[in-house]
C-alpha cells in the first residue's frame, strides 16, 4: 500500500533538519555534527544579511528625515 502511494505521489518530503540551542549532542555522528555546523553557519549568514539590510534602511530613513 505504501509503495503504491509512493509510486503515485512520490516519496514523502524529508523533514528539514533543525537544531535546538542546548540540544544534547552525544548521540550525533561526526557527519551529523558537520551538517549542523553548516546549517548554523548558513543561519548566521542569513541573520547578518538581514541585519545589514535593516541597518541600511534605517540609515536611509534617518538621512531622509534630516533634510
Amino acid at each position: 500500500m505504501i509503495e503504491d502511494d509512493e509510486k503515485t505521489f512520490g516519496a514523502p518530503p524529508k523533514r528539514p533538519m533543525t537544531h535546538e540551542i542546548g540540544q544534547v549532542l552525544d548521540t550525533l555522528s561526526v557527519a551529523e555534527l558537520d551538517e549542523r555546523i553548516l546549517l548554523l553557519k548558513a543561519e548566521i549568514t542569513r541573520l547578518e544579511e538581514t541585519k545589514r539590510f535593516k541597518q541600511d534602511s534605517q540609515a536611509a530613513a534617518a538621512a531622509l528625515f534630516k533634510l
